[in-house]
Order: structure tokens, then sequence, then C-alpha cells
């Protein structure tokens, strides 16, 4: 056996395990941000329910404009007001059972659970984006066209990334599924991602900084597009990631996946103590 095909085997032995070790730490690094998204969703649902939900509920609709939206509850402007809550109430369901989509085991084991709960979140999605394009631009729900733009765009992509992952389905395509699955997860919560960046941006700067009241300054532009580019980026960056076999390159990934997840947490505990945690406990 030659020096060469000696070192050859010896580099396989000593590589597998590393790479290995490195595929389960960018694994971990992943779910965890799994499992802070799913904190921050169900915060969210569980404040949407509060704040929205009950009031309808009680049939006080006006109580609902303590939320602090551009257009809330309008009376006598039925078909907005039937928008509205058809944009706002569904996002509860959405935030439950759309993390849900992400659990592998779910899908392993309860295929039909896993089918059926992404018709819903898919149906929802899109009718989620279509209202929100609406009230945006015809309810006028916007503090300035600029500052839309990015929120706009979002809208048109929601319904494009489900569709494409509806056909994947479709076709058992199932790692086109899964891509596009989970381009479509992070779009339709773009919104709630804006929340959590805008005000992890307050915390960092300890106060607002490039952003104005119509939220159309560098910083409110900039995370407008950012709240789903950046997270679409990085679910690409972990697919390639998964696929290489250099352990170097799986650390590197892993190790952006964990900045990625740090600034998630600042952003859920900032928006969380800043609005939802008071009326949750109000």
């Amino acid at each position: 056996m030659s020096e060469q095909h000696v070192a050859e085997q010896t580099f396989r032995v000593v590589a597998q395990p590393s790479s290995h070790f490195a595929a389960r730490v960018l694994k971990g690094s992943v779910i965890s941000w799994w499992l802070l998204a799913l904190i921050g969703q169900w915060l969210f649902a569980s404040y949407i329910a509060v704040r929205y939900g009950g009031p309808v509920l009680d049939g006080n609709y006006a109580a609902v404009n303590q939320g602090n939206h551009i257009m809330g509850y309008q009376p006598g402007a039925t078909t907005h007001n039937l928008v509205y809550f058809s944009h706002i109430l569904p996002a509860i369901l959405l935030s439950i059972c759309g993390i849900l989509q992400l659990i592998p085991q779910i899908r392993q084991r309860w295929p039909q659970v896993h089918h059926w709960n992404g018709r819903i979140f898919m149906t929802l999605g899109i009718s989620g984006a279509l209202t929100g394009l609406y009230l945006t631009w015809g309810s006028g729900s916007r503090l300035s066209d600029v500052g839309a733009i990015g929120i706009t765009l979002n809208g048109l992509l929601i319904p494009l990334a489900i569709v494409l992952a509806w056909r994947y389905a479709v076709a058992r395509n199932f790692a086109a599924h899964r891509r596009f699955a989970v381009h479509s997860f992070l779009l339709v919560n773009g919104v709630w991602s804006f929340r959590l960046y805008l005000y992890g941006w307050f915390v960092l700067n300890q106060g607002p900084n490039g952003n104005t009241r119509y939220l159309d300054g560098t910083a409110d532009i900039f995370f407008s597009f950012a709240c789903y580019v950046v997270p679409m980026l990085l679910a690409e960056l972990v697919f390639w990631g998964q696929r290489q076999p250099n352990a170097g390159r799986k650390w590197c990934v892993a190790a952006v996946v964990t900045l990625g997840a740090l600034l998630t947490l600042i952003g859920i505990v900032a928006v969380t103590m800043a609005t939802w945690w008071p009326v949750l406990t109000g």
C-alpha cells in the first residue's frame, strides 16, 4: 500500500467524524432558532387573540384600535372592516400552526396532519397576503408610499412561493417542496420579523436611529426588505451548508445561524416587553 493511499485513508477516518459532528452542530443551531421562533410566534398569536380576538368576540369592535394599527376598525366602512378582520384574526392560526410545519417528525409520523396543516397554512397565507395588499393600497393603510414598498413586495412574493411549494409537493419533488415551503413560512412571517428587527434595533441603539414616525427612514426601509430577504438568504445558506462535506463550511454556517438566533432572541424579548407582554398581563 502506497504512502499516498495510507494518507488518504487516514484523512477519511479523521474527516468523517469531524464532518458528522459539524453537521450535528449545524442541526443544533437550526433547532435553536426554531425553538426561539416557536416561542415568538406563539407569544404573537396570544397577543393577537387577546388584543383583537377578545374584543371581536365581545362585539366591541372599536376596542381593537387600541392596537395602534394605521387604520383599524372604521365605523360604517363594511368592506374595509371585513378585509381588516380577515387579515388580522387568521394570524392567530398561522402563528400557531405554521411553525409546526417545520418539524420533520410530524411529517414522518403523521403525514396527514402535515398535509392538512400545510393546506391551512397555504390558504391563510395567500389570503393574508391579498388582504394585506388591499389594506395597504386599497384602504390606504400605510404611513408612506416609500415605507410600504418593502412589505408590498413581501405580499406579492407570498403567493408565488406558496404555489411553487404546492406544485413541487404534487410533483413529489420533496427537496424542492421543502425549500419553497420554508421560504413560504419566512415570507408569511415577514411582518412578524419586521417587528423583531425594529424593536431589536431600538434596544441595540437605545432608541430610534434612522427611523421616522412614517416608517420611511433609512433603517425603516432597510428592515422592510430585510425582514424577509435576510431569513430567506439564511435559509439558503443552511440548505447549502447541509450539502457540504467539508466540516469547516458547516461550522461557518452554524456560526451564522447562531448569530441569527441571538438577534432573533433580542428582537423577541424587545417586542414582547414593549408591546405583547403588557397586553397579555393587562
